[in-house]
């Protein structure tokens, strides 16, 4: 049964002048050629041979009755291209002529893997080098950590499993040759993310892939627990340094004084446009090295600052304001994405500088709380780029959470809000946030606040609110805050639900990805 749709016809450009006749000829006969050619394809779909009465009234995906087989593979990867990866696999068991249309250079410009180092793994490795290995330009590899082994001892025993390891998991860790050869003929390819590797044992084998890169643009490496090393970085050769646009280490496990690059390791990377270190590793010299006329300009930059390495390393070496102020003039897209692990106030009012573009920031605290003072510092500093402002405080005591306002005419948390009129994300947990100004807060920025997640716990209310028995204060703070935000908005009942409180490394390491590839 076929189904004609009657639409409006177009009038023939130039029609009603004279000189427009041949025009309109043309444009006609064009248009009854599509029509012989659309009928020609329908009379050939019905009339196809060997398609009996009952099959051909019933509809399939991929039928010979509905036609679906006899597709051009053009249009099918047309079709593709809309679909997620699990839908387009979901869509390709309907037929072979679609699962052929799968594997389509232009469907996978990327690729992310996440690998567990075992024998299990090689059959899916091959066969995804069989089929898109050739073409795939964008490469994520990422080692999943609960598949190995935390080894006998600490940071330093060269990773040797325990004695009574089992067979299984000691043949699990071993590389074999051929798996590793498959890994490498990726290392064509463009982007590669390593996270969370947790034996030293793969130390080798990041090595590997240093030196046998030849087109590397993306190197990533959070948190891997001493797998990075200073010395990991002379494994890239000069030329894939040269291309290298992307590069982040972030490991706050190094002892004492050791950084993972130095200013003049930096010297090679002419190309970067994105880099993530910790803060302590990003010295004036580096600073003066991107300002150099070889470099290009450095878009974005992602740092670490922690307790730890403030401890070890000192911050007499970090850039001034005339060094940021160099950087913002080399590249006036420059912006900076700070994190905070358990900061003293005194050393934050060193590191941050008037003159950093800073666009987000992250406080997570569990022994030192930020003051106020703080919070109304970044908000008169910072007030032309912030767009994300994240405060948690992981206390175990909830009833005695530090209060901002305290001793101020105005909350500073209000006072950013206002300030600050980019602002789209706001976070707060383990911090008072009253509700009168939770209400402010929304009403100030309105829906230009696209996130505004704050925990049941951390929000308290008047007494005045609380002895108004003809109004719920609960239902009062949801109502007005969802009318001034424009969108329906509710506290945070389950803090697990929101990595952003739970898991504050990954939650910073996945931002920090998004942060860099928003160029």
């Amino acid at each position: 049964m076929l189904l004609f749709l009657s639409v409006p016809q177009p009038r023939p450009p130039g029609a009603r002048t004279r000189a427009g006749a041949a025009r309109v000829a043309r444009w006609r006969r064009l248009r009854l050629q599509q029509l012989r050619r659309l009928r020609g394809l329908l009379r050939g779909l019905r009339g196809r041979p060997g398609i009996g009465s009952r099959r051909r009234g019933r509809m399939a995906l991929c039928g010979q009755a509905a036609g679906a087989a006899s597709l051009p593979s053009e249009l099918i990867v047309h079709i593709f291209s809309f679909l997620s990866a699990s839908d387009r696999l979901r869509a390709s068991a309907s037929c072979s002529h679609w699962r052929e249309c799968l594997f389509y250079p232009a469907l996978w410009p990327q690729l992310r893997i996440c690998l567990r180092v075992s024998p299990a793994e090689q059959p899916r490795l091959e066969f995804l080098m069989r089929k898109c290995g050739w073409f795939v330009r964008e490469l994520r590899v990422e080692f999943a950590a609960e598949n190995y082994l935390s080894g006998g001892g600490g940071p330093g025993d060269g990773g040797s499993a325990d004695a009574g390891t089992g067979g299984e998991e000691v043949e699990a860790l071993q590389l074999s040759t051929r798996w590793l050869e498959v890994l490498r003929t990726y290392l064509e390819l463009v982007l590669c993310v390593l996270v969370s590797i947790r034996n030293n044992r793969i130390q080798q084998l990041f090595e590997e892939i240093l030196s046998n890169s030849r087109q590397l643009k993306w190197l990533s490496c959070g948190f891997m627990l001493e797998i990075v090393t200073p010395t990991s970085l002379s494994s890239l050769s000069n030329s894939i340094a040269n291309t290298m646009e992307h590069l982040s280490l972030l490991d706050n496990n190094i002892s004492g004084n050791s950084t993972l690059i130095t200013a003049t390791e930096l010297e090679r990377f002419v190309n970067l446009r994105s880099l993530a270190l910790d803060f302590c590793d990003f010295t004036a010299e580096m600073a003066r090295v991107l300002t150099d006329n070889n470099h290009v300009p450095l878009q974005r930059l992602s740092l670490l600052v922690h307790n730890v390495s403030v401890m070890h390393k000192s911050l007499d070496n970090m850039p001034n304001d005339e060094h940021w102020k160099a950087l913002s003039r080399k590249s006036t897209s420059l912006r900076v994405y700070i994190m905070a692990f358990d900061i003293k106030s005194e050393d934050m009012l060193k590191i941050l500088k008037p003159s950093i573009p800073l666009e987000r920031i992250h406080f997570d605290s569990y022994i030192t709380c930020v003051s106020g003072a703080i919070v109304d510092l970044i908000s008169r500093q910072y007030d032309k780029f912030l767009t994300h402002f994240i405060l948690m405080n992981d206390v175990i005591d909830t009833s005695g959470f530090p209060d901002l306002s305290d001793n101020r005419n105005e909350d500073p948390l209000v006072l950013l809000a206002w300030r600050c009129t980019k602002l789209s994300l706001l976070a707060i947990h383990g911090y008072t946030v009253w509700a009168h100004n939770l209400i402010a807060i929304a009403r100030l920025r309105g829906s230009d606040l696209k996130v505004l997640e704050v925990t049941e716990e951390s929000i308290d209310f008047d007494q005045g609110e609380l002895a108004d028995q003809d109004v719920d204060p609960v239902h009062n703070l949801i109502e007005q805050v969802s009318l001034g935000l424009g969108q329906p908005w509710h506290a945070v009942m389950d803090i697990e639900s929101l990595s952003v409180f739970t898991e504050p490394n990954r939650h910073f390491y996945r931002e920090m990805q998004s942060f860099s590839e928003d160029i």
